[in-house]
């Protein structure tokens, strides 16, 4: 099936899951480094930040995503 036969419906749950997964995923590696010291998990300002603002870094590098 491809990306074109997707209703705005379904494009909008699959932005609003990946929106929220991105902020979880943030916050945990974030966590993950304070209470390690490990300082490589402080990268995940990367995807909370995405989340926060609901952009997505990879469709901007590729120029791939149309999904807006």
């Amino acid at each position: 099936m491809a990306f074109k036969d997707w209703s705005v419906e379904k494009v909008l749950k699959i932005r609003k899951f990946c929106r929220v997964f991105r902020i979880i995923l943030g916050i945990a590696l974030i966590a993950a480094g304070v209470v390690s010291g490990i300082v490589w998990f402080y990268l995940g300002v990367i995807p909370l930040m995405a989340g926060i603002f609901n952009f997505c870094p990879l469709c901007a590098i590729t120029k791939k995503c149309n999904i807006v």
